[in-house]
C-alpha cells in the first residue's frame, strides 16, 4: 500500500493507472476507522482494479460549536487496517493542502435542495462543506466508482445529485449500514460512548424499527408516527434533534399514496450526536 500526503504523487500515480487502462474506486473517509469503513473498502476491491482511501478529517463541514478539535484521530491503526484489505493507495493530506488559501478564500460548492432540512438544517454549511470536499477530491482521484455509507443517507444523496448534476463520470455506490450487535449504527463517534450509553443510543434503531414497521403495514398518519417516536426517544434519555418519515429519493415530506420512505433520525445523548436512518419499500 502506498501512503501518499501530496498531490502531485497522487496524481503522477493515477496518471499511470489510467495508461494502463485501470479501474479506480474511491473511498473517501475522515479516518478513525471501522468495520462501516472497512465495508466500503470491501465493496470497493469488487468495483474496480485499484482502490483508493482518502484520510481526511475536513474542517469546513464542522460548525463552530462542533468537535473538529476532539474528533478521533488514529491514523496508524487506520493505515494499517486498510493495508490488511489490500488498499492501494491511503491518501493523507494536510488542511493546507486541502486548502492552500484558507476556508474564507476558498470556492465552494452547493447542493440545493436535498442538502436543506435534516442535518443540512441542524449543521449550517455541513453539506456545502463536504460537498467542496468531496468534489475537490474526486478531481484529485478521478475515480471510475465512489463508496459512500448508507448511514450517511442524507450525505450519499447529496453526493448522489451533484455528481448527476456536474455530469461527473462517476458512479456512487450506496453500502448497507454496519451495526453493532445491539443494532447501533456504527460511527467513528460511538467512541465517545460509554457502555452504559451505548445501552441508551442503542433504542435509536429500536425506534426506527418500530416506525418502519408501522409503515409496512400501511399506517400513513405520519405526523402521529414522528410524535410517538421523539417521546420513546426521549423517555429513553435521549434528546431528539429531528425524527422524520421522508420520501426515499426526494428527501420531501411524503403522502399518503407513496410507497418508498426513508426514516431520518439524529439525537443526542450527552454532548454526541447520533444519527440513523431506515428506509422502506422496494
Amino acid at each position: 500500500m502506498q501512503s501518499i500526503t501530496e498531490i502531485k504523487s497522487l496524481r503522477s500515480q493515477i496518471k499511470a493507472w489510467r495508461q494502463q487502462d485501470l479501474s479506480i474506486a474511491f473511498v473517501p473517509t475522515m479516518g478513525n476507522l471501522h468495520q462501516g469503513h472497512f465495508s466500503l473498502v470491501e465493496k470497493a476491491k469488487t468495483l474496480a482494479d485499484k482502490v483508493v482511501v482518502s484520510i481526511f478529517v475536513n474542517p469546513m463541514q464542522f460548525g463552530k460549536n462542533e468537535d473538529l478539535d476532539s474528533y478521533p484521530r488514529t491514523l496508524v491503526q487506520d493505515k494499517q487496517g486498510l493495508a490488511e484489505l489490500g488498499t492501494d493507495i491511503v491518501f493523507t493530506p494536510s488542511v493546507e493542502t486541502i486548502y492552500p488559501n484558507g476556508l474564507a478564500a476558498q470556492s465552494f460548492v452547493d447542493v440545493p435542495g436535498v442538502s436543506e432540512g435534516y442535518c443540512g438544517g441542524s449543521r449550517s454549511g455541513h453539506f456545502r462543506g463536504v460537498a467542496t470536499v468531496v468534489t475537490k477530491l474526486f478531481n484529485l482521484v478521478q475515480p471510475d466508482f465512489a463508496c459512500f455509507g448508507e448511514k450517511d443517507y442524507q450525505q450519499l444523496q447529496v453526493i448522489k445529485t451533484m455528481v448527476h448534476d456536474l455530469s461527473m463520470p462517476i458512479e456512487i455506490i450506496g453500502v448497507p449500514t454496519q451495526r453493532e450487535v445491539s443494532g447501533l449504527a456504527m460511527s467513528s463517534r460511538n467512541g465517545y460512548l460509554s457502555e452504559q450509553e451505548k445501552g441508551v443510543a442503542k433504542v435509536l434503531y429500536q425506534v426506527l424499527s418500530k416506525t418502519a414497521q408501522a409503515l409496512e403495514a400501511g399506517e400513513r398518519d405520519f405526523v402521529t408516527l414522528e410524535a410517538h417516536a421523539k417521546a420513546e426517544l426521549e423517555k429513553a434519555g435521549l434528546k431528539p434533534d429531528y425524527f422524520s418519515v421522508a420520501h426515499r429519493f426526494t428527501l420531501q415530506p411524503p403522502t399518503p399514496s407513496d410507497s418508498d420512505f426513508v426514516i431520518l433520525a439524529a439525537a443526542f445523548l450527552g454532548s454526541v450526536r447520533l444519527i440513523d436512518n431506515m428506509q422502506v419499500g422496494q
